[in-house]
Parts: structure tokens; C-alpha cells; sequence
């Protein structure tokens, strides 16, 4: 599996699609979902994100993804002094359930057509691997849409007014598709150091075949192989590019694996021990305490 499909295979909304009511003029909302990741796009019109004390617009045609977990604002005027609503994007707003029909702010019963309507989805990344994804982010970005998602927009837009049932887990995968894509072109202008690795015709091979085969005995001399280079030059290489040497990033990526799967029910210590390329559960545990600071059955506990 490339390895960014495998940092973003775990992130994924899960009854979690907000259509808010129409924002009028002067408004503002405040997302309390305290998530890793929130997804914003305009259905209809426009405004401003306030994250961490910096302002971001966000007009007609971008997405923009916050990273978590503390609270942000959207709101439609920045020079308003209106408090913000608390919402959510399991569908509550101030502790109450929402309507499609409703509106929000100092223009109260106002139509729907007539305000900005935000699309939002909340993110909750519970294991480790995607963590890796979430430390190369900043907090918020913008990426306009190159591939023109406005036809996806008035669907979602659409099946966000009607009351069919399945349409929850429907508009879930649709706002992954969403998210994806506004991940993939942000990392494509951005290109953190392992980003680019990826590429490189030398060192590509490589994390290909770690994240590929994690347990497989890897040594710098098979490593090398893969590569079709030296072992001086694979260590030389993968450090610039990765900032990291590849056993280093091997055991990492290892340590990383075992943590998501020491959570599963049922896990044991010498089972991941395995899975992972130990040979034993006693080499395992310390080499987990080493780079963890825990040992295995600490981490099964969090």
C-alpha cells in the first residue's frame, strides 16, 4: 500500500456531515466537535476561519481542513461582533438538533437560499499510523478546487435535504472522497521531506517495501538491494530526504504498526510481537519501551 493511502485509509467521517442552516449576515458559529481533522467548504457563499488567532477566507470553489482538537470559528463578517454559536458536526447546535430550514444569526427566519451554507464533516483519528499525516499538517489549510467538485457540492447539497434512508453512510464517503482530494493536492504544492521521498527513484523502493512488508528481516544491506545502490549511499540518501536513517524509520513505522495493534480486542503482546518482525515478545517489549516510553501492555491500556 502507498504510504499515504495507509496514513489516510484510518481517516474517515463517520455520521459526521453538517449542513448548517443558512449563516446570515454578521454571523458566526463556533465547531466544538474537538476533533483531529474538520473539513469546510461552502455549499453557498462565503467567510472567514479564525484559527488560533489567524484569519483565513474561504470563498466559493476552496476547502479547507482544520487540524484539532481546539475549537475554531467560521464566521460571515469579520468585523462583527456577534458571540459565536456553538455547533457540532453531528447535527447540534448550542446542545439542540438543527434544521435544514432554519437560519443562524441577526437576520432570524431567514430563507436558506438567502445566507451562506457551510458543508463540514468532523474527523476522529484514533490510531497511531495517521498521526504521521496529522504532524505534517498545518493548522488550517485552503486548496481551491482544480478538479471542480461544485457538480459533488449540489448533490451532497441536494441529499442533505431529503430524508432517504442510507444517506448518512452515502454523504460520509462522499465528503472522504472530498477529503482526500484536498489532502492529496495539498501535499502535492507542499511536499513534506517523506512526501518527496516517495518519489525519488532510489529511496521510493524502499519505504514501499517497508510499509509493504514491516516484518520482513530488513537489514541496510537488503534495504540496498531494493534500491540497487550501495549501502553507504541508501543510509546517505534516505537521511536527506527523510531526516531520519532507514532502520531508524523502519522501527518507527513498526512501533507505530504495534501501537494501532495493540488496541484490537484480543491482542496480545507476543502476537504483534510477530506481526511486526520479533521474534519474541521480551525483544519486542523492549525495544517498544525504548521509543515509546511505555511498555506494550501500558500502551494496550490508553
Amino acid at each position: 500500500m502507498d504510504p499515504l493511502d495507509e496514513l489516510l485509509y484510518a481517516v474517515r467521517a463517520n455520521g459526521a456531515v453538517l449542513g448548517t442552516p443558512a449563516l446570515a449576515a454578521g454571523s458566526a458559529i463556533r465547531f466544538t466537535d474537538g476533533c483531529a481533522l474538520t473539513l469546510c467548504a461552502p455549499l453557498r457563499g462565503e467567510g472567514w476561519l479564525v484559527v488560533d488567532g489567524e484569519t483565513v477566507h474561504l470563498g466559493p470553489g476552496e476547502t479547507a481542513v482544520v487540524r484539532g482538537p481546539a475549537p475554531f470559528v467560521f464566521t460571515t463578517d469579520l468585523a462583527s461582533t456577534a458571540d459565536p454559536v456553538d455547533v457540532s458536526c453531528d447535527g447540534t447546535i448550542a446542545g439542540e438538533s438543527i434544521g435544514r430550514s432554519g437560519s443562524i444569526g441577526e437576520e432570524a427566519g431567514a430563507a436558506v437560499a438567502g445566507g451562506t451554507v457551510l458543508l463540514a464533516g468532523a474527523y476522529y483519528v484514533r490510531q497511531e499510523m495517521p498521526r504521521r499525516l496529522l504532524n505534517a499538517l498545518p493548522p488550517v489549510m485552503v486548496v481551491a478546487d482544480e478538479l471542480d467538485c461544485s457538480p459533488l457540492l449540489d448533490y451532497i447539497e441536494a441529499s442533505l435535504a431529503t430524508g432517504k434512508h442510507g444517506r448518512q453512510v452515502s454523504l460520509d464517503r462522499l465528503l472522504d472522497w472530498l477529503m482526500v482530494c484536498t489532502l492529496r493536492d495539498w501535499f502535492d504544492l507542499n511536499s513534506p521531506r517523506w512526501y518527496t521521498a516517495l518519489s525519488d527513484s532510489v529511496i521510493g523502493p524502499v519505504l514501499q517495501a517497508m510499509h509493504r512488508s514491516p516484518a520482513d528481516p530488513w537489514t541496510l544491506a537488503s534495504l540496498a538491494e531494493v534500491a540497487a545502490v550501495s549501502r553507504t549511499t541508501l543510509a546517505r540518501r534516505f537521511t536527506d530526504l527523510t531526516g531520519e536513517s532507514p532502520l531508524g524509520y523502519l522501527t518507527d513505522l513498526r512501533m507505530t504498526l504495534a501501537a494501532d495493534l495493540l488496541a484490537e480486542p484480543g491482542a496480545s503482546v507476543g502476537a504483534v510481537a510477530r506481526r511486526i518482525g520479533y521474534a519474541d515478545a521480551f525483544s519486542f517489549s523492549a525495544a517498544f519501551k525504548r521509543e515509546r516510553g511505555i511498555s506494550p501492555s501500558q500502551a494496550a491500556t490508553v
